[in-house]
């Protein structure tokens, strides 16, 4: 099975192309901080170049994995869209991987491996995104407690939520994501460790996404949507003019 994976719940866009041999190749860009994300210019350009350069024509994919969130809405939005319209076009498969799963996946492949994964996604408004994972079956991270929105100081909490019952040892747990890198402060004073801002471990990759759409079984492309964890800028900023007009009247 030929697999493109595809991610944009981050400022970053990640794209992987993964062969039926089981090898892959990846492009991302990475915006440098406050820069423009360049999901929507960059994504399709990007998935042409991997193809190219491995020698695949379009026609030869045969399934789309796509990170489905939490994470930005913008960047959600044009990743799934792009990986519909690719699916729907092409006679794909489509796959939603959760992209805090797909981050957890890189950290407990990474050599040594800790017991246990806080996967932290920036949510902006001075939120993150923050699951809890341990190493599960055939490679596929288990999930110990659902992404979430909290503030920073409630971030070390997750972890202490999902340790084992009265008795049990605690595990060591490692932060990656970019939501772990800007909070670092409060995951340290949590007692978590944190990889160190330049590791590869804080980059969600396109690699992860299509490793873990090979595992999952394809559903209807119209079921595949943002999984936002929380109601998008948009809808707040609308309802609160609508506040705002009704207190004219």
């Amino acid at each position: 099975m030929i697999l493109l994976g595809i991610d944009t719940s981050t400022p970053s866009t990640a794209v992987a192309l993964r062969l039926a041999d089981g090898s892959a190749t990846q492009q991302r860009d990475d915006p440098p901080a406050g820069a423009h994300p360049g999901h929507a210019t960059r994504l399709l350009r990007m998935a042409a170049d991997v193809l190219a350069g491995a020698g695949v024509g379009w026609s030869a994919i045969d399934r789309v994995a796509v990170g489905v969130g939490p994470g930005t809405f913008t960047g959600l939005r044009v990743g799934i869209a792009t990986a519909r319209g690719l699916a729907q076009s092409l006679s794909a498969e489509l796959v939603g991987v959760s992209s805090t799963q797909a981050l957890a996946a890189q950290a407990l492949a990474a050599q040594p491996a800790p017991e246990a994964v806080l996967a932290v996604i920036d949510a902006r408004r001075g939120e993150a995104f923050v699951a809890a994972y341990q190493a599960g079956d055939g490679g596929v991270p288990q999930e110990l407690s659902p992404p979430r929105p909290l503030a920073p100081e409630e971030l070390a909490h997750v972890a202490a939520e999902a340790e084992p019952g009265a008795g049990a040892a605690p595990r060591s747990w490692l932060a990656v994501g970019d939501g772990a890198v800007r909070f670092r402060a409060q995951l340290e004073a949590g007692g978590i460790d944190v990889a160190p801002d330049a590791s590869p471990l804080h980059l969600l990759s396109a690699l992860a996404i299509c490793e873990l759409g090979t595992r999952v079984a394809p559903t209807a492309i119209q079921e595949i949507l943002p999984d936002y964890r929380r109601r998008p800028d948009a809808e707040l900023a609308l309802e609160g003019e609508g506040a705002g007009a009704g207190k004219g009247l």
